[in-house]
Formats: C-alpha cells, structure tokens, sequence
C-alpha cells in the first residue's frame, strides 16, 4: 500500500526575508575580523560568540516545532458539537483552535488575555493542568460570572471550557450532543483513542468486534477503571455491564434505539450509566457516563412531587371530612343530652360516637401526611422521649417479639410535637413487630444517638445540616421486597392481607418527619431485615434564650378545663357549613349565650358593621367561599375593637397564621370538635376578654 505522500509545511516570505537579513548582518560583522586573522584571544572569543549567536537566531527564526495537523482537526470537530464556549491552547496561552461559542464571548483574540485579575487566575489554571490537574479560574465576561476549567489533553495543549457559571464541576449539558455527534460521524477505523477521549472524565474504550457487547477492549481511558471497575485491554466490554441490563441494551441497538443507552454496571447493579456507541468499519468506540446521581435526584424529586400532589389531595378531603365529623360530633351531644345512660339508645349512640373516633383519627393521620396538622413543638430530650415511650410500646410488642434499645451517648435536644413523634416511633415499631412475626418472630431494635453531617449522609441523608439526632428502628425481619420500596410511603397502600391495615402508619411517619424538618431513610435488603432511620435537627438554644426558658413555661400553663360550661355574651358565629353553624349555635345558645349566625364573611361583615361594640366574641372557620377568615377579621376589626376571635378550621393553625401577623386576641381550636370543647373554649375567651 503505498505511503501518504508527506506534508510540506509553507515558507513564510517574512520569515525567508529576516533570516537572509541575519546571515547578511553576522557576514558583515565577521568579515574584519575574518581579515585581522584569530591570533587574538579576544578574536577567538569573538568568533565563538558569534557563531552561537547565529545558532540562537536560527532556532528562534526556526518557529515552534510542527504539531500534528490531526490533533487540530480533530480538536475542530470535538469542539464544534460543543454548545458551551470552548478552545484549544497553547501553554503560552496562544489559542489554537475555537468554536463559535468561545468566539462569541471572548472575541476573536489570538490569544487569552495577558492582563487583569482574569489573565492572572487563567494562567494558574494552565499551570495546574500542566502538573495533570484540572484548573479553575474565575472569570466575569458581559457582566456575567463565569469558570473556565483547564484540563491538559495531549502534549502542550490544554482543553478550556467556560461553564455558566462559578461553582462546583458538572458534566456540561451539551455533552450528550457532543457524545451524539461523535456517534453519528463517520470516520476511518481508529487505531487508539484519541487524545480528547483518552483526557476525557467519563469512560471511554476502543473496542474490536462486530458485537459491542462481545468485542475486546483495545484500549480505555483511566476514567472507565473509575466508572466500571474494569476495562483492561483483552476485556470482553460486555463483562462491565449488568447481563440483564446487556440483553436490553442489545435489543435496543438491534431495534435501532437512539443513543444513549442506559444500562446498569456489572460491579454494582444500583449504578446507572449512559452508554454512547460509534461504530468505524469493524472497532467501536464506547463511551459510559456514570448518571447513577442523576437519576436518583430526579426519582427523588419525581418522589416529592406525587407525594406533594397526594398530600394536598389527603389535606382537601381530610377539610371537608373535619366539617361532617364536627357535625356528626354535636348531634351526637344532643342525642345523648335526650338518651343518657340506661337509655335503650345509650348504647347504640355511644358504638356511633366510638366508630365517629375512629374516623377523627384517621383525618389526623391524613392532615399528618400532609404536613397540615396542627403542630405544638416543644424541645424534647431524645434519650428520654424514648424511654418514656418505651413501656408502651413493649405492651405492642407480642411475646414472641423481642425488644432491644441503644441509646447513644450525648443525646441531643430536638425541637418537635411530642405527640407526633411518639407516633412515628409507634408506627415504625409495629410495622416492624408485624414483619417479624410474619415469620415466626424475631427483634425490633430502637437505637437513638447523636451522628454528624459525614455519619447522616453515610446513613441515607443526602444533604444533612450539621449533627442530627437519629432515630433508628430496624428489625430482623424479611426486608421489604424492592419492586414496593418506591411505594411504601403512598397512603393506603399496604402489603398486608384486607383488613389488617389501613395503608396509613408509614404515610404518617412519613408527613410527621417532614413537618418536623427531618428526613426518613430507608435500608432494607431481602432476607436482612429493614431499618428506618429518622433524622431530626438537633436544637441548640440560643444563649439569650436560656434564662427566659423557665418564665415562659410559668407564664403558658395548661389551660384548665372549664367546669360550668354556661355563660353569657353576644357571639357571632361565621361558618359556610349549615350543619356545623346551625348545631354548634343551638348548642351554645342553650348555655345561656346569644349567638348570631352568618353563613358567608360578606354577611358576617355586614353583621360586625350593624353591630359595631356589641360583640363580645367571634368564632370563624377560616376556608369559607368568598371572603376567607383571615381577611374578614382584617375589615372587621374596627368595628369589632378588641374582642376575642377564635378561628375553627380543619387544616393547620400554620397553613393561615402569616396572614394574622400583627393581631391579637386571636386564637385557633382545630376540628373535629365537640360541644363541650366549644363551649369550653368560648367561656376561657370571654372570661380573658372581661
């Protein structure tokens, strides 16, 4: 085969004319000497030193060594299916080679700038990426902060990206462009990688093969050792990938699928990567980029997003179902006020105020999944919160269930609704009794401890804070299959047999962790067992909050329960629900109140104005069609003065109390309620009010 005919490098006209203009000089200047004759040591030296000066303008005139053409071409065709600004450079910051988009920000200069903070921070950069590593520099560009990174690819020549902007290195948004256009190019067989490939940070190979899949590696970057765990020439390529995940890749490049292909790897089945191939006659060149991360930001946040879609569904309906409760709740006053105990209906009654509990219950598990509960946050020491629940929650636990606790050293403080909290402990530890004597019993361990940001994240906490406390319940059970982990926070579902469950425990662990600040993690392994983890931030006091811990405490007691639930004042009563509004009023005003109804915050409104200073109290639910609670009291307020309002509603006292800032007197009673919680609420205010 005959050889390619070489490549002749062009004659510069200036340069041919300064090199004849520098023999002609060194001629003329030893030519008196040539004629006084080298006798002389001072015409030795004379001699000697001219011929070396003649040698040093030869090698300056010479220019810098020829560079391979090929590495610039190639560097003009990786470089052109770049979105993102990007050159080739020299080490002396000459640049070699550019795409549109670094033409368009940094101009058409030669070379980097040779001035400034920029110049300075951009030739450090190089210095780095000349000892191998990767080089920062900050730069602003159009007003705009910008990084460039320097990376060295091939002997005397560095690679410089500009990114959006000055932060941590990701892989640019347009590298899947890039790695689709070098799919699609077509080009001669490749020997070994080339220079871009082999410097890349995603792994690359040179495959030889039909089969990419069965092919042998020629060659591979150090970054696919880093992806892979592999990639030694000789290597079958298909080896680094999962067998499952490698029959499907194949079909989908049989079928003709569009690049990538996503496949997991070999070494660890949870790793997911992108597999790029282009085909040169019968050798491959793969590309993988490891997007294990990605994917897992996107399912978590595909995560958040149903369970935040799901939770405002369970919020609505919990609302709506609060107001049928409420109502069913003071019929059933007034039924038991006509059939007291020996009644042939006590009975009946009471199984219907029983089952009408049962519901309120689960509307508070709804509203706790949906973070829309009303939440009375106290600081708790951890290691005792536990240990006080713990003799409850051995009375949960059968016999044949063992019960183990750890508690850790230096517990810390949280800052929590003691109540929602033990409830999640609760949930998670029946749960945990309940999949351990499915199979024949076994251990729930408790574990509480203190862990720092490096030990959270270790432990499932993606972004953790500072310390957390940690909550641990675990047990030696069956695990929890992985085609329904991504399910088991839904509300209502349960793997459990119809009728064992209602599908709300996790649901609620879950809502209750989240409206506390905290994060659950969970690690299950078939056959090992699972374990829920409940981080929490931990609390620290302010310095200046320290002596007023104690006042404050003394200052808010426990409101004690009012005895004589009668009394007397005008009430306007504003709730869009007739049958809560009707009964709630009968009921009051049989305890000696006055009570004026208003079905809507337009009529109440009109009711405050004709009545202006005769109104010793108002009660309004706050969600009404129209004129909201919130924005009533608002226009009232003038002509009500300082009488107490009292809100009622079905969701959270936090969903509405930013609209109530600067009020006062204002209080919130949440629903389900009662009469005889009504009532004696109604008489705590007014007396407060006298």
């Amino acid at each position: 085969m005959a050889e390619p005919p070489s490549k002749t490098r062009k004659v510069d006209p200036f340069v041919a004319l300064a090199v004849l203009f520098f023999v002609l000089a060194v001629v003329f200047a030893g030519a008196p000497l040539a004629n006084a004759g080298p006798e002389t040591l001072a015409g030795a030296l004379l001699l000697v030193g001219l011929a070396g000066v003649c040698c040093l303008g030869v090698f300056v005139l010479r220019g810098p060594s020829e560079e391979p053409a090929e590495t610039e071409a190639g560097a003009e065709a990786f470089l052109s299916a770049l979105d993102e600004p990007a050159a080739v450079v020299a080490p002396d910051g000459r640049v070699l080679t550019g795409n549109p988009a670094w033409r368009e920000a940094m101009g058409p200069g030669p070379r980097l700038p040779k001035s400034g903070a920029a110049a300075s921070s951009l030739f450090g950069a190089l210095a780095a990426a000349r000892r191998g590593e990767l080089g920062r520099a900050a730069l602003r560009i159009a007003g705009r902060e910008r990084e460039a990174l320097v990376s060295p690819i091939a002997p005397r020549r560095f690679l410089v990206r500009l990114t959006g902007h000055a932060g941590p290195l990701a892989l640019p948004s347009s590298a899947m462009e890039v790695l689709n256009a070098v799919a699609g190019a077509k080009a001669p067989p490749p020997k070994v990688l080339d220079a871009f490939a082999a410097a890349s940070p995603f792994g690359a190979a040179l495959l030889d093969g039909e089969d990419p899949f069965a092919a042998r590696i020629v060659e591979a970057n150090p970054a696919l050792a880093a992806v892979a765990h592999g990639g030694q020439p000789g290597q079958v390529f298909g080896d680094l990938i999962e067998p499952a995940s490698r029959l499907d890749a194949a079909a989908r490049l049989g079928e003709g699928g569009a690049a990538p292909l996503e496949v997991r790897l070999a070494h660890d089945p949870s790793r997911i990567a992108h597999l790029y191939l282009a085909q040169s006659g019968e050798r491959w060149v793969a590309y993988l980029v490891d997007v294990s991360e990605q994917k897992q930001i996107e399912l978590q946040l595909s995560q958040s997003q149903k369970m935040q879609a799901i939770g405002q569904l369970a919020g609505g309906v919990a609302h709506d179902f609060n107001n049928l409760l409420t109502a069913i709740f003071m019929q059933l006053d007034v039924l038991a006020a006509r059939h007291p105990v020996g009644d042939p209906s006590y009975e009946g009654l009471n199984e219907i105020k029983q089952t009408s509990m049962r519901a309120a219950d689960l509307v508070r598990k709804l509203l706790a999944f949906s973070r829309k509960q009303t939440v009375q946050r106290e600081i708790l020491d951890l290691g005792e919160m536990i240990s006080e629940s713990e003799v409850l929650l051995r009375r949960l636990l059968y016999e044949d269930v063992k019960l183990e606790t750890d508690y850790g050293r230096n517990l810390p403080q949280v800052r929590a609704d003691r109540g929602q909290l033990e409830t999640a402990v609760m949930n998670l530890a029946v749960n945990a009794r309940d999949a351990v004597r499915a199979h024949g019993g076994g251990t729930v361990r408790i574990k509480t401890a203190r862990v720092t940001q490096e030990e959270a994240k270790a432990l499932g906490y993606p972004n953790p804070t500072g310390d957390q406390a940690l909550v641990e319940v675990s047990d030696d059970g069956p695990g929890i299959p992985a085609e329904v982990m991504d399910k088991i926070f839904d509300p209502f579902f349960t793997t459990k047999p119809v009728g064992e469950g209602t599908g709300l425990g996790l649901a609620t662990v879950y809502g209750i962790v989240k409206q506390s600040d905290g994060w659950i993690a969970v690690s299950s392994r078939p056959g090992e067992g699972a374990a829920f983890r409940i981080f929490l931030p931990v609390h620290v006091a302010p310095v200046s909050e320290a002596p007023a811990a104690e006042p404050v405490a003394a200052v808010v007691p426990k409101r004690p329960a009012a005895r004589d639930l009668s009394g007397a004042g005008r009430i306007l009563f504003v709730e869009d629900e007739d049958a809560v509004r009707g009964v709630a009023a009968k009921l009051l005003r049989a305890r000696g109140y006055e009570v004026i109804e208003a079905a809507s915050g337009e009529e109440a409104l009109e009711i405050a104005e004709t009545q202006a200073g005769q109104i010793d109290l108002m009660i309004s639910d706050v969600v009404m069609p129209g004129m909201q609670g919130p924005d009533l009291l608002k226009q009232a307020r003038p002509y009500l003065g300082a009488v107490p309002v009292m809100f009622i509603s079905g969701y959270a006292e936090s969903e509405f109390s930013d609209l109530l800032e600067g009020e006062r007197n204002v209080s919130f009673l949440p629903k389900p309620i009662d009469i005889k919680t009504l009532a004696e609420r109604v008489k705590q205010e007014l007396q407060k009010a006298a």
